[in-house]
């Protein structure tokens, strides 16, 4: 097909949630008195960003048939998000997470994920989704930790690549919706042959591409995320080898590292900022990225406007309802010394 006939720039599959940000800065979150509702999940988080954007968007996912529901579909549409393949489950609850903001470098993060509606996501749902109508697929790792989500995630990744649809992987490594976090490598090494594009942080990518448990330790996970002992070049190579074209290892406020299969690997600076909640960052770095590859930028350009939109996100409160809008993106690109 060809890309100017397709319906949407990205379909983004997987976990939308509520998000309650604590709107006390600094504290401990036993003593937070008061929460602010956001909408969030990386999956949501990454379409709204793309909206945001000015690029066409769609969520594959699903909710409860509860009100939490109705205040993140009713959000996601107000964003002009496509929300029609996003089927209410009954029986299945809409997540939610709780996070606590203590900069420069803790914010706890509690998820509220039992029996949530997302992993109940079906091969079903998946052919009711217009796959091949889309540029980009976006997959979490999250979606891959428990079937049916599982298998149906894997099935729209290959739905994609029979499209000729570009298949964006976000490691997004949760420890705690893991039974194993060998699981999680053995997963994400099982759907690579069908990822064009994966960005993950260097734990992740470690956790990713290596089977030898005694090589992986997961310390404070709530806090900091997960803290992976193991050779990084060699999960780097272990991940390029299994078939992406483009790796993106993000670094935080140094950026990212792009490695694009047959050429060297490449720093991308980001932009320094004062750095209120990182909570999102990756995210809204992915949104960017993608804006980028739409755009028809090199992979060097557009890594360097998702490093833009990831510092504006780190400036703000929460994750989708902050997301950067285009021309407030360009602009900061502009005043930061370009691209």
């Amino acid at each position: 097909m060809n890309d100017s006939a397709r319906e949407y720039d990205l379909i983004s599959m997987g976990r939308a949630c509520l998000d309650l940000y604590a709107n006390e800065i600094g504290v401990p979150f036993a003593e937070v008195k008061n929460f602010a509702a956001y909408v969030g999940g990386c999956p949501a988080n990454i379409v709204v960003g793309a909206q945001r954007l000015g690029l066409r968007t769609a969520m594959l996912g699903a909710v409860g048939d509860d009100p939490v529901a109705d205040f993140v579909l009713k959000f996601l549409a107000d964003q002009g998000v496509e929300t029609r393949f996003m089927p209410r489950k009954p029986g299945s609850r809409t997540a939610a997470a709780a996070v606590a903001i203590q900069p420069p470098d803790k914010f706890p993060l509690i998820y509220y994920r039992g029996n949530p509606a997302d992993i109940e996501i079906t091969i079903d749902d998946v052919l009711s989704a217009p796959i091949a109508g889309g540029k980009v697929l976006l997959v979490s790792g999250t979606g891959l930790s428990k079937e049916p989500s599982l298998s149906a995630t894997i099935f729209a990744a290959e739905q994609a690549q029979a499209a000729g649809t570009k298949v964006l992987l976000d490691f997004d490594l949760r420890t705690d919706q893991w039974y194993d976090l060998r699981a999680f490598g053995v997963t994400i090494r099982s759907i690579l042959p069908l990822v064009d594009v994966a960005i993950g942080t260097e734990d992740e990518i470690k956790a990713a591409a290596l089977s030898d448990v005694k090589q992986v330790s997961v310390v404070d996970s709530q806090v900091s995320g997960a803290d992976v002992a193991g050779d990084l070049e060699a999960a780097v190579q272990a991940i390029l080898a299994r078939g992406p074209e483009v790796l993106v290892i993000k670094r935080g406020q140094q950026g990212v590292t792009l490695l694009v299969r047959g050429q060297k690997a490449v720093a991308v600076p980001g932009f320094p900022v004062e750095v209120l909640n990182t909570m999102g960052a990756g995210d809204a770095f992915a949104s960017g990225l993608i804006y980028g590859y739409v755009k028809g930028w090199d992979w060097y350009k557009a890594a360097r406007f998702g490093n833009a939109t990831g510092a504006i996100i780190v400036t703000r409160h929460g994750c989708a309802n902050f997301m950067a809008y285009e021309d407030e993106a360009l602009r900061f690109v502009e005043e930061h010394g370009g691209f």
